[in-house]
């Protein structure tokens, strides 16, 4: 692999000598194992490790199908899949490896008994498969983690609903977190030239995330003036939904769970703070089986006394369980809950008649398609949305990385380097870059 660094760091390599690099015939990723599946049976979710799960191997390179391409990884970024892959909740994603290669001779390959997670990267081109256009070998580039067939006419409306819509690294095999991925090309997107390769590889998923659950048509819609209650502010997902309320004119209410989060929105620009350890809000009884009203009237007031007496407008929900119903009471009449996750539980219970009586509407979203990642991706590379990039880990420390992120000690995103030797490379535009620099450091300076 060192040839292909030495290529990338040269900085006048040109797209023929990319093409004409040697392939090695193995690389180092990150994976999970299928005959580890039971390992932690009988444990508690919370206690579940995910170094004894993630394992770093050297795996053969697959081989490069039409339309597809191998990309150098020098930087990925951890996600709640590759937390959820670890641990084998809900179910171990060798099942979905297993559904994908039955589809066709070429996506057997992803059958395998080790699952390469990952669903983010930046990296450099290597080379394409047939019917490539689009980029070249030598090609900086970001990816995006929708991965689709586009087969059936259902998807050729939003790409969300191809019936054989998967995220990449999660629902398929060969992710980022790696030293090469196999992407499909409609997976690329220009890496944005003002960042590093780890600060440019963190905004992916949670960033297309955010924009099509907040802004886009497909999810909340949201206009100039909107009060938007967004759980986790200060979090991966979070920070991008703050970052998009306030670029699109609206007012972001911002919950977080200690002072330190609250600073982090304060920085971001946000004034209306909601700090959940001085509310301390008892939304459930302590076993869980029943929620309290009375707490989502306590919200609600809270609310009020930030905005003036207004109501929300879109709740971004991604907590689930534990808020869900607290969201959908606390919403105006006519607004929206926007809900893409359920982090703290999947089984969603809250009081119809405040939905039904009231017209509010609970929007499903789901990652974003190619044009929401992109644009998405554009406004990043303007400089008007920032990563959230708040540490770095190296390949050989993702297990511990996936663990702070399984129990919440981090802040933002937390990037992985793969082929990138240290942090602080791969900015080429440092006027941009010095001209943002306050805000891409504002997870790091907490």
């Amino acid at each position: 692999m060192q040839h292909i660094l030495d290529a990338i760091q040269a900085g006048d390599t040109s797209a023929e000598d990319f093409a004409n690099l040697a392939l090695p015939e193995s690389y180092r990723a990150v994976t999970v194992h299928k005959d580890e599946v039971d390992m932690f049976e009988g444990v508690a979710t919370r206690d579940k490790d995910p170094r004894k799960s993630l394992h770093l191997d050297e795996v053969p390179l697959p081989e490069l199908g039409p339309g597809e391409a191998y990309v150098a990884v020098m930087a990925s970024a951890i996600n709640y899949n590759t937390v959820w892959t670890s641990i084998f909740e809900p179910v171990p994603t060798f099942g979905f490896l297993e559904r994908y290669g039955r589809l066709s001779e070429l996506t057997k390959r992803h059958d395998l008994p080790y699952h390469i997670v990952g669903s983010d990267l930046s990296g450099v081109v290597l080379k394409t498969g047939p019917g490539v256009t689009k980029w070249n070998a030598g090609d900086r580039v970001v990816a995006h983690c929708l991965s689709v067939e586009l087969e059936s006419a259902d998807g050729h409306n939003d790409t969300m609903l191809d019936p054989e819509q998967r995220i990449w690294g999660f629902e398929t095999n060969f992710g980022g977190l790696a030293e090469i991925a196999l992407v499909k090309s409609n997976q690329l997107m220009p890496k944005p030239e003002h960042l590093t390769w780890e600060e440019a590889a963190s905004p992916g998923l949670v960033n297309s995330t955010a924009y099509r659950q907040l802004v886009s048509r497909n999810g909340g819609q949201m206009k100039q003036g909107d009060n938007v209650l967004i759980w986790g502010a200060s979090g991966g997902l979070g920070g991008f939904a703050t970052q998009y309320a306030l670029n699109g004119g609206a007012n972001p209410i911002c919950v977080v769970s200690n002072e330190e989060k609250a600073e982090i929105c304060r920085k971001m620009g946000a004034e209306l703070i909601i700090n959940r350890s001085e509310e301390k809000w008892q939304f459930w009884n302590e076993e869980g089986t029943k929620q309290n009203p009375k707490e989502w009237l306590r919200l609600g007031k809270k609310i009020r006394e930030l905005t003036g007496g207004e109501d929300i407008d879109i709740v971004f929900e991604h907590p689930g369980r534990e808020t869900f119903g607290a969201s959908v009471f606390v919403t105006r009449k006519g607004g929206t809950i926007t809900t893409c996750a359920s982090t703290t539980g999947y089984m969603h219970e809250y009081d119809n008649r405040y939905l039904w009586m009231n017209l509010k509407r609970i929007v499903s979203s789901h990652f974003a398609n190619y044009r929401e990642s992109w644009e998405a991706n554009r406004l990043i590379a303007q400089g008007k949305i920032h990563p959230t990039l708040s540490r770095t880990y190296t390949l050989d420390e993702v297990g511990q990385a996936a663990l702070d992120v399984h129990h919440n000690k981090h802040q933002g995103k937390v990037g992985v380097l793969a082929l990138a030797p240290s942090e602080g490379l791969g900015v080429l535009d440092n006027e941009l870059r010095e001209k943002h620099l306050d805000q891409i450091n504002i997870f790091r300076n907490i």
